[in-house]
């Protein structure tokens, strides 16, 4: 596993935070530019030059297909212009410091759905593990799945951290808090009294009785009134008015003894810092899987936390998560003297993961995404939120929250009922996460990606369950631009529509594959060709064009092992009916739902979910046989065209080769 780099060189500059350009940017700068140059050249000589018209219904949608594909080269080379390295100093090594008591209160959130208990409690452990303190951190267990075997779990586990010694530690301090306020207020108690006697005896004492007394003692006990009096002035804001007698005093005192004393019992009460969410799910209303789940918890009254840090039920967080993270939503004010909130609504980190086997058969590792990509959006503000191992703001989620469902109540009065499920995060699509981080962007707030492995997860490892997991992407940014197209969407900055818009574009391109990977077929047993040419025309648009591009992508993807890019344009491809069956299931309409992605191996031969591609390798390798079976008889016309369709093909049949031997793969039997 290729892990992301940890930037912890925080004490090396001055000041809390800094960014700059990722390195190689200019080069990867000037390569775009001429890569584009040559992309447009290319397409004009395809369009006014190389069209076949004795087959448009195939040299049609081959150049669609191309155009379709340069447009997308296009935003990506736009979404990758401006990449920013952010580094930052911890919570507290932050200069001028930012005082203990003034750090912010945070909410852990487990969200789960019958996963096993052994899963969610290694999530809970770690996340209680986090190095924060104690009173300032909640860890939430967000059991949408009801399960009886995790509710125990939370109960084992809240036991077992109330008696850990850190906990024991809290107590015992707070125990000998309490136990000195209820000294002092047994003081009081006892004083009131003499005190209230002495201020009669001085009130009624007459100027005769004043001059017969001795009038050192009169005058220390008038000077001891006067003292205290005049102690503790922030008491008077108990009252409309200063204290006047030392009876308002001791009243004010005793006021703000019992608030203290009542504070620090609660203090004890809240100790427990591990608890158990299970909404209530009625049947017929709808329940909005993984966003209703943490809305519930968000607007039930039973989380309060400043910040919110969303973990998926096996993503486990490393013990520095929240320093490294929250500084990011403070600004210093050098005016005031103080840290200030800014507007940052949430700080994503990257996603990686434990379970990897050797190959990465399934394409999970994304350091392509958590890296290049989440750098060139936070360099135009867009960075996405991915739904796990991130800090959100509860103020913006609520504030937009709101907004939102006061738009949706206002169409539809009967959705008042779902409240607690809709405001915070977006309820609008299966992929909660992106949609969420649009409404956000789109109401003002900024984000921020922060390349630091802070937690790592299990990853699918099985095809059936992978497939899963990327159907659910694909449907859900397509719902979400069909609901909230982001090219119209209010706030958004031309730059954030472009990111969002890219990311929605992406995933039609199943059908652009299709007509990729068809033309050496058809050329193979027909003869027909989709370009007019292959000579050296064609070459000369075409080679460059491809060399350039190639260059390209290498430079953005500067620092990713190679296998690892590889094996990710492998199922950019390979993925093809999926991509297609995520189009028409949306626009065709019915009822999407959240699909749980499995977290244990679904163990099995998956050969029929890969069909399609497995039929498209076999007429590959038939018309590359079928062609070396005509230049043997000596019936093979144009056989450089053969030899040029026969490399396209191979091209295709690698792209393809990995979900096919990902569909039948086994673990080792060592592991």
């Amino acid at each position: 596993m290729t892990s992301v780099p940890i930037i912890d060189d925080s004490l090396t500059f001055s000041g809390n935070s800094r960014s700059s350009l990722k390195k190689r940017t200019l080069l990867f700068r000037y390569l775009a530019e001429i890569n584009l140059i040559f992309g447009i050249w290319y397409l004009q000589w395809r369009i006014t030059h190389s069209i076949n018209f004795d087959a448009l219904w195939l040299s049609i949608p081959l150049l669609l297909a191309e155009i379709y594909s340069f447009f997308g080269g296009v935003m990506f080379v736009i979404g990758l212009w401006r990449p920013l390295i952010r580094q930052i100093k911890s919570i507290d090594q932050m200069t001028p410091p930012l005082p203990r008591p003034e750090w912010p209160t945070v909410d852990v959130f487990v969200t789960c759905y019958n996963e096993p208990p052994e899963i969610v409690e290694q999530t809970a452990q770690a996340a209680l593990a986090i190095d924060y303190p104690p009173t300032k951190l909640r860890v939430y267990v967000l059991d949408d799945g009801n399960s009886a075997a995790i509710r125990a779990m939370t109960e084992k586990l809240c036991i077992e951290d109330l008696q850990s010694p850190l906990l024991q530690q809290e107590a015992t301090r707070i125990d000998a808090e309490h136990a000195y306020l209820l000294k002092r207020f047994q003081q009081l108690e006892n004083l009131t009294p003499n005190t209230q006697a002495a201020e009669q005896w001085l009130q009624e004492l007459s100027p005769e009785q004043a001059q017969s007394l001795d009038q050192t003692a009169a005058g220390f006990v008038q000077s001891l009134q006067q003292l205290i009096l005049w102690l503790h002035p922030a008491h008077q804001s108990i009252s409309n008015s200063p204290a006047t007698t030392l009876s308002d005093r001791l009243t004010a005192e005793r006021l703000l003894l019992e608030e203290a004393i009542r504070q620090k019992e609660l203090e004890l009460v809240e100790l427990a810092r591990f608890r158990y969410i299970a909404r209530p799910k009625p049947v017929g209303v709808p329940h909005h899987a993984k966003a209703g789940n943490l809305n519930y918890a968000i607007f039930s009254g039973e989380t309060s936390g400043d910040f919110i840090l969303t973990l998926d039920a096996d993503h486990i967080p490393k013990p520095q998560f929240l320093k490294r993270v929250l500084p990011y939503f403070y600004t210093y004010n050098i005016f005031t003297g103080k840290y200030e909130q800014n507007r940052i609504a949430f700080v994503q980190t990257p996603q990686d993961f434990y379970n990897i086997p050797p190959g990465d058969p399934f394409g999970h590792q994304a350091h392509l995404f958590y890296g290049p990509l989440q750098q060139g959006k936070d360099g135009m503000n867009a960075a996405f939120y991915t739904g796990t191992d991130a800090i959100l703001r509860r103020e913006a989620l609520i504030n937009v929250g709101l907004q939102y469902f006061s738009d949706e109540f206002a169409k539809d009065e009967k959705r008042l009922d779902e409240f607690q499920l809709v405001g915070g995060v977006s309820s609008n699509s299966i992929t909660e996460d992106m949609n969420t981080a649009m409404r956000l962007h789109g109401a003002g707030w900024k984000s921020v990606y922060h390349h630091e492995l802070l937690a790592e997860g299990l990853a699918p490892d099985d095809l059936k369950s992978t497939l899963k997991q990327r159907l659910r992407w694909a449907q859900g940014t397509i719902q979400v631009l069909l609901r909230e197209n982001p090219l119209t969407k209010a706030g958004l900055t031309f730059w954030q529509r472009l990111h969002y818009f890219k990311t929605m574009y992406s995933y039609f391109s199943g059908f652009a594959t299709v007509v990729f990977i068809s033309c050496p077929i058809i050329y193979f047993f027909t003869d027909i060709v989709p370009v007019k040419t292959y000579g050296p025309d064609f070459a000369l648009h075409f080679f460059p064009a491809f060399m350039l591009n190639r260059l390209t992508f290498m430079a953005a993807t500067w620092g990713i092992p190679a296998r690892e890019v590889w094996r990710a344009e492998q199922y950019a491809i390979a993925l093809f009916p999926l991509f297609i069956q995520a189009v028409l299931s949306v626009f065709v309409g019915g009822n999407l739902k959240f699909q749980v992605t499995p977290k244990q191996r679904q163990s099995g031969i998956y050969l029929q979910l890969v069909w399609p591609q497995l039929l498209v390798f076999l007429l590959t390798i038939l018309g590359i046989l079928w062609s070396i079976y005509r230049f043997a008889i000596g019936h093979l016309n144009s056989p450089w065209v053969h030899l040029l369709n026969s490399a396209w093909a191979i091209y295709n049949l690698l792209l393809l080769s990995a979900i096919i031997r990902a569909s039948f793969w086994q673990p080792s039997k060592d592991v």
